[in-house]
């Protein structure tokens, strides 16, 4: 079966065909970003519009690029949740309609789930059981998988996610947006000695995160090494020290806690998705400590790092073929579920979506 698959659950548009034999075909995405910038972060009204201007647009070009005709779609992927309500009804209702016109099934697909398991779009894939680090702007958690849909999750943030922690500070040094991206690359510049920054919950006996602490530390310093500096002209350097403390005290809780859930959980194969996952800080110290405990550790590509379709058709395809699809249950409303608990969707009680 082919399957066009939609993501609009915040500020990138994507589009991607996938096929239940063959996997990913073709895949295009737009990015918001340059029409947010300005104000900050995203404006969720201006994200709803732009996704409805960009998704047919999409869909025609990777029709192209597949060399596949819209006759052939033989089901309808769309990010149903968790997300911002507003996009996530524009790509549901687009979607609903271009099922409804090609009277194929539409399938609503979680937003997370398509980041869990993007990486098994590379090769070499990880196999199940795996441990999983999901982390991006606006979720971090360690889920323990056991197949498609056999999820538990084993630890999550109490407060900010890692990403909003990146995204904060970011603000606080007067980066812009998105925050994450330019924290990380003024980081490169910096020297992170003689700043020390909490490391929240690092030693707590449970699997779960917090990071406002961290954010308030970050705050305290930044006032006061301001102060110290306001007249030697080194506020550029303080910045990038500060931004290199900052990313690897985030790192360093990450990759404990990840570490910690392979221990407990005896599994020694690790995957870290989402838009934190392309941080280069922790992508570098998280194989080596995975390496010290003969474990191996999986991303994905760092195209499908952030939000795009490639993930939600391939998480459709991966649960056709599963056949974890009541296919006799699939709504015809433009239902959208803006607060998706990702356990919702798993096969413990033999539920399906």
């Amino acid at each position: 079966m082919i399957v066009l698959g939609i993501e609009s659950s915040c500020d990138e548009t994507g589009v991607a065909i996938a096929s239940t034999s063959n996997g990913l075909i073709a895949h295009a995405l737009h990015s918001q970003i340059s029409m947010h910038k300005e104000y900050g972060g995203v404006v969720p009204e201006l994200a709803s519009r732009d996704h409805i201007r960009r998704i047919l647009p999409l869909t025609e070009q990777v029709l192209i690029e597949s060399g596949l005709q819209k006759e052939d779609i033989g089901a309808i992927a769309y990010t149903a949740g968790p997300g911002l309500a507003g996009a996530l009804l524009a790509g549901s209702s687009v979607a609903k309609s271009i099922a409804w016109s090609l009277q194929v099934p539409a399938i609503p697909v979680h937003h997370l789930e398509g980041h869990l398991l993007s990486p098994l779009m590379d090769s070499p894939a990880p196999e199940f059981p795996f441990v999983a680090l999901l982390v991006s702007g606006g979720h971090t958690q360690l889920m323990q998988v056991n197949d498609v849909g056999n999820y538990k999750i084993l630890g999550e943030t109490l407060d900010d996610a890692a990403g909003e922690a990146f995204d904060k500070t970011a603000m606080l040094l007067g980066l812009g947006y998105p925050g994450g991206p330019a924290l990380s690359r003024l980081a490169q510049k910096g020297n992170s000695r003689g700043i020390n920054l909490p490391r929240p919950m690092l030693h707590s006996k449970d699997l779960d995160f917090s990071f406002s602490g961290l954010k308030t530390a970050v705050l305290t310093i930044n006032k006061k090494m301001a102060d110290e500096t306001l007249n030697s002209g080194n506020i550029e350097q303080r910045k990038a020290d500060l931004a290199a403390a900052t990313e690897q005290a985030i790192g360093d809780i990450l990759i404990a806690k990840s570490i910690k859930a392979m221990r407990q959980t005896g599994m020694k194969t690790l995957v870290v998705a989402g838009g934190v996952g392309a941080n280069s800080y922790l992508r570098k110290n998280i194989k080596e400590q995975v390496k010290l405990i003969n474990g191996e550790v999986y991303f994905p590509p760092l195209e499908f790092c952030t939000d795009n379709g490639a993930m939600i058709a391939f998480a459709a395809v991966q649960r056709i073929n599963k056949n974890l699809i009541n296919w006799a249950d699939l709504s015809d409303s433009f239902s959208i579920k803006p607060r998706w608990n990702l356990t919702d969707i798993c096969t413990f009680n033999n539920a399906t979506i």
